[in-house]
C-alpha cells in the first residue's frame, strides 16, 4: 500500500513524464554488441576469399572430365557475383543511413540517460522527502502528522461521531421516557398503580437493554463498564426521585392543612382533609412497596437522602427547611458555640411529633406491608441527618478550638443519651444494622468520632485542658490545706479528710469520665482512659512522692548522720541569711506537712477503689480481657494491670489495681514517716529523762502513783500531747487509730527496752518511780507490755519473792500461773521478765 501511495504521488507530482515511446523503441530493436557492428564494418580479407576459393575449386574439379562444367560454373559464379554485387551495394547504402541513424539515436539515447540521470536525482530528492513526511508524530522531535495518520485520525473521529450520535439517541430516549413516566404520574391523578407506572417500567426495560448490550464490550484494558450504562441508570433514578417528588409534594400539600409543620391536632381536622393526607400517605407507601419489589439491584445507586419511608421522608422536607433557615443561615440563631441550640430543636420537634406518630401514621403503617416499623423511631431517624449534615460542615471549623470541639461533641453525646433514654431504637427502623461491632448504636456522635481525625483532635484538647486544670489545681495557694469541716463533703468517702487538690484532682477525673463513658467504642474509651486519666493519677502520685522526698532530705529525724549539712548561708559574714530547714520538719508543722501527703494519697486510693467498683469501668475491664486489641493496649502500657482473665473467664481483678498498689505503697510510706517523725522526735527529747538519776519516792507516801513527775518526762509529754491532738482534728477515726497504735507501740517498746529492759542496774526505789512513770499511760493495748515490765520492775515483799523464785528457779512449768498470782497477767515472756529482775537484783 505504501508503494502505491508513493507511485500515486509521484505520478501526481509529473516525475514519470518521459519519452516512453523512445524507451519502447529501444526495447525493439536487435541487441547487437560493439564487437559485433566493429566486425561488420570491417573490409573482406582477400587471403582468405582466395583461400575459400582454392579450397572450393580443388574440391569440386578433382579430374579433367570434371572441368566440362566450368563454363556453367563461371556463369553462375558470375551472375552471383552480380546479385552479391547488388546485395553489397544495397548494403552499402543501408548500412550508411543506418549509421546516420544510429548516430542520430545513440545521441538521442545519451540525453535521454541524462535526462533519466537527472530525474533519478529528482526522483531521490522526493523520495527523501516522502520518507520526512512519513515519520510518525508519535517519534522524537517535533513534525507534522503524517497523511495516513490524518486519515486514520478521521477515520477515527468519524467512528466515535457515530458512537456518540448513538449515545445521544439513547440517551434522549430514555430522557423521553424519563419525562413522560413523571407526566403519567400527574395524569393519572396521582394514584400509584401498574397502569400509572408502565412508563416507568419501559424506561426500566429500555435501561436493561442499554446494559445488557453494553456489558460485553471490551477496550484495550479489558473489560469495562461504559459510562452510558451508568448514565442511563442514572436517568431511572432520577425518574423515579421525580415520581417520588410529586408524590412528596402531594402529600406536603394535604400535610398543611392539616397543620403540619406544627403539632397536628389530628381530630380537629375536616374528614376531607384527613381523608386526602391518608390517601396520599398510602400512595406513597404503594409507591416504595412497588419500587423494592420491581426495581431489585438497580437501586443500588440510591442516593443516601432517599433511605427511610418515602411518606416520612416527605414530612421531614418543610422541617429541614426550618432547619436549614434557623442554623444554616446568616441568623443570630445559627452559632458555633451553642450547638446544643440545634441538638434540642431537634430534639423539641420529635417529642412534640411523637403523639401524631405513634396514632395517626403508626395506624397507616399497620395496614401496609412496613408494620414492622415503628412510626416515632422512624420519624426521628429521619431527622438525625439534619444534624450529621450540620455537623459535617461545623467540625472541621472547631479543629482549631479544642474547648468549642469538645462542648460539640459533648453535646453530641448528650442529645445520644438522650434518644436513648427516650426510647429510640434504630432496629425499629428502616435504617440498614448501624450497629457497630460491639452491638451499640454509635448515634449522631459517631460521625464525629468515628473520624480519626476528629477524634484524636479532640483527644487531644482533652489532654490539654487536663493538663492546664491539673497544673492550676496544684499552683493555687490552698491545693495542700486540708478540707475544713464545713465544706460539703458528700463525695468524700466516710468521713475521710483531703487535701483540696486531691478533692480537684480527683473532680477532674470524673469529670473526663462523664465525657468519655458514652462512647459506643471500648477502644475510644481506653485511649482517654490512658492518655488523660491514669497520666494526671500518675502525675499526682509522682508529686506526693517528690512532696515526700524532700521532706526526707530536709528533716532531722532521716538524716540525723549529717548534722548541721541544713544550713544554708549566703553573702558577706555580716549580711548571712540562715534558713533552719528543721522548723519546716519538726513539731507538729513538720507532722502536718506529712499528714498532708497522707490524706492526699488516701483520698485519692479511696476513690479510686470506689471507681474500680463502678459498672462502667467494671465492663471496660472485661473488654480488656476478652478481646486481643484491647488486650495489647493494655499490656503495653504500665499503669494497668496485665489481664489474665480467659475470654469466658470474669476478670477478678479490677481495672485500676496498679494505680491502687502505687497510691497503697505511697500511703504506706507517708504514715510510717509520720511515726517515724512523731517518735523520732519524743524519742529525742526522752535522751534528757533517761540520762538523768530518777528521783527518790518519798518514804512517807504508801501510793507509788504518788510520787511526783519528773520535770524531764514534761517536754516529751506535751510534745506528744500536741502531735495526737493535731492528728486527731486532722485525721479520720481509722486514720487516727492506726496512727495512735504504731505510735505508742513503737514509744512503748522504746521506754521498756531503754528505761527497763536494757538498763544496766535499778533498786526497788528505781523500780517503784519507773512503776509511778508509766502508770500515767493509758491502761490499752499498746502500753501493755511496759505496763506489765514496770509491774515486774517494782514488786516487792511476797510478790517479788515469788518473782524471783519462779524466774530463777528449776520448775518453770508453772511460770506463768505464778506470775499471775503475784503480779497480775504478763506477756512478756520468761526471757524478758528475767533480764528484767536480773537488773532488778
Amino acid at each position: 500500500m505504501l508503494k502505491a501511495c508513493v507511485w500515486t504521488t509521484l505520478e501526481s507530482r509529473g516525475c514519470l513524464n518521459v519519452d516512453v515511446t523512445c524507451v519502447r523503441a529501444t526495447r525493439s530493436l536487435p541487441q547487437m554488441t560493439s564487437v559485433q557492428i566493429r566486425t561488420f564494418s570491417a573490409p573482406p580479407d582477400i587471403r582468405k576469399i582466395h583461400e575459400k576459393s582454392r579450397t572450393s575449386l580443388n574440391t569440386r574439379f578433382r579430374s579433367l572430365d570434371d572441368l566440362d562444367e566450368l563454363e556453367t560454373l563461371v556463369l553462375e559464379a558470375q551472375q552471383r557475383n552480380d546479385d552479391l554485387q547488388n546485395k553489397f551495394s544495397l548494403s552499402r547504402s543501408k548500412i550508411a543511413t543506418l549509421f546516420v541513424d544510429t548516430r542520430i539515436s545513440a545521441g538521442t539515447y545519451i540525453d535521454t540517460a541524462q535526462e533519466l540521470s537527472l530525474l533519478r536525482h529528482s526522483l531521490t530528492d522526493d523520495l527523501t522527502e516522502l520518507s520526512q513526511e512519513l515519520i510518525s508524530t508519535l517519534s522524537e522531535g517535533e513534525s507534522k502528522s503524517t497523511l495516513l495518520e490524518d486519515i486514520e485520525t478521521l477515520h477515527r473521529n468519524l467512528r466515535e461521531l457515530q458512537s456518540v450520535k448513538g449515545y445521544v439517541q439513547v440517551i434522549e430516549h430514555a430522557l423521553r421516557l424519563s419525562e413522560r413516566s413523571a407526566e403519567q404520574i400527574r395524569s393519572a391523578k396521582l394514584t400509584i398503580s401498574t397502569t400509572s407506572l408502565s412508563e416507568y417500567q419501559t424506561l426500566q426495560a429500555f435501561v436493561k437493554q442499554v446494559t445488557e448490550a453494553c456489558s460485553k464490550l471490551e477496550d484495550d484494558s479489558g473489560d469495562q463498564t461504559l459510562n452510558l450504562v451508568s448514565f442511563v441508570k442514572d436517568i431511572l433514578e432520577r425518574a423515579w426521585a421525580k415520581i417520588q417528588d410529586t408524590l412528596s409534594g402531594h402529600l406536603n400539600a394535604s400535610a398543611e392543612k392539616i397543620g403540619w409543620p406544627t403539632a397536628v391536632d389530628y381530630p380537629s381536622a375536616s374528614v376531607e382533609d384527613r381523608a386526602e393526607f391518608e390517601h396520599a400517605f398510602r400512595n406513597l407507601l404503594r409507591l416504595q412497596n412497588w419500587g423494592e419489589q420491581n426495581r431489585g439491584d438497580q437501586t443500588i445507586h440510591v442516593s443516601a437522602k432517599r433511605n427511610g419511608l418515602y411518606p416520612l421522608q416527605a414530612l421531614v422536607h418543610p422541617i429541614a427547611l426550618r432547619f436549614k433557615y434557623h442554623f444554616d443561615s446568616t441568623r443570630p440563631t445559627n452559632r458555633l458555640d451553642k450547638p446544643e441550640w440545634y441538638f434540642t430543636h431537634v430534639l423539641n420537634v420529635a417529642h412534640e411529633h411523637r403523639t401524631f406518630m405513634e396514632t395517626v401514621i403508626q395506624r397507616l403503617l399497620d395496614s401496609s406491608d412496613y408494620r414492622n416499623i415503628k412510626a416515632w423511631h422512624e420519624f426521628t431517624y429521619l431527622l438525625l441527618p439534619l444534624l450529621s449534615r450540620k455537623l459535617k460542615h461545623t467540625v472541621p471549623a472547631l479543629l482549631s478550638r479544642p474547648s468549642l470541639l469538645a462542648h460539640t461533641i459533648y453535646q453530641a453525646l448528650t442529645f445520644d443519651a438522650a434518644l436513648l433514654d427516650e426510647g429510640f431504637l434504630i432496629q425499629e427502623t428502616s435504617a440498614p444494622q448501624q450497629l457497630n461491632p460491639e452491638g451499640k448504636w454509635e448515634g449522631v456522635s459517631g460521625m464525629i468520632i468515628g473520624n480519626d481525625e476528629w477524634f484524636e483532635a479532640w483527644l487531644r484538647g482533652e489532654q490539654n485542658f487536663a493538663e492546664e486544670q491539673y497544673h492550676e489545681i496544684i499552683s493555687t495557694s490552698d491545693a495542700w490545706l486540708i478540707a475544713g469541716a464545713e465544706q460539703d463533703q458528700d463525695d468524700v468517702p466516710g468521713d475521710l479528710k483531703a487535701t483540696h487538690s486531691a478533692r480537684r484532682i480527683c473532680s477532674l477525673i470524673e469529670q473526663v469520665t462523664d465525657r468519655y463513658s458514652p462512647l459506643p467504642r471500648s477502644m475510644q474509651c481506653i485511649s482517654f482512659l490512658l492518655s488523660v486519666q491514669l497520666p494526671l493519677l500518675h502525675s499526682y502520685h509522682g508529686r506526693i512522692s517528690a512532696s515526700l522526698d524532700a521532706f526526707e532530705t530536709l528533716s532531722s529525724a532521716f538524716v540525723r548522720a549529717v548534722p548541721g549539712a541544713l544550713s544554708v548561708s549566703l553573702g558577706k559574714e555580716e549580711g548571712r541569711v540562715h534558713v533552719d530547714n528543721r522548723g519546716l520538719t519538726s513539731g507538729v508543722e513538720g507532722v502536718q506537712r506529712l499528714c498532708k501527703a497522707l490524706l492526699s494519697a488516701k483520698y485519692v486510693e479511696r476513690t479510686i477503689r470506689g471507681w474500680a467498683e463502678e459498672l462502667f469501668f467494671v465492663e471496660l475491664w472485661a473488654e480488656i480481657n476478652h478481646k486481643d486489641e484491647l488486650r495489647n493496649t493494655a499490656l503495653a502500657n504500665p499503669l494497668l494491670p496485665d489481664p489474665k482473665a480467659e475470654r469466658e473467664e470474669i476478670p477478678e481483678d479490677t481495672l485500676f489495681d496498679e494505680v491502687l498498689a502505687r497510691y497503697d505503697r505511697l500511703v504506706n510510706r507517708a504514715e510510717g514517716m509520720i511515726v517515724q517523725q512523731v517518735c523520732g522526735e519524743i524519742e529525742g527529747l526522752l535522751k534528757a529523762h533517761f540520762s538523768t538519776l530518777s528521783p527518790k519516792p518519798d518514804s512517807q507516801s504508801d501510793n507509788a502513783d504518788e510520787i511526783s513527775l519528773s520535770q524531764t518526762l514534761l517536754a516529751p509529754m506535751a510534745l506528744l500531747s500536741s502531735h495526737l491532738t493535731f492528728l486527731r482534728t486532722s485525721m479520720s477515726q481509722a486514720i487516727l487509730t492506726n496512727l495512735y497504735r504504731r505510735i505508742i507501740s513503737r514509744l512503748a517498746d522504746h521506754i521498756l527496752h531503754r528505761q527497763i529492759v536494757y538498763r544496766s542496774r535499778f533498786d526497788v526505789a528505781e523500780g517503784k518511780n519507773i512503776r509511778a512513770e508509766c502508770g500515767r499511760a493509758r491502761i490499752d493495748t499498746p502500753w501493755t507490755r511496759l505496763l506489765q515490765a514496770a509491774s515486774l520492775a517494782s514488786a516487792e515483799g511476797d510478790a517479788w519473792a515469788t518473782v524471783n523464785s519462779v524466774t530463777f528457779g528449776t520448775q518453770i512449768d508453772d511460770w506463768d500461773a505464778a506470775m499471775m498470782q503475784a503480779i497480775g497477767p504478763i506477756e512478756m515472756g520468761h526471757y524478758l521478765s528475767r533480764n528484767v529482775v536480773s537488773y532488778r537484783n
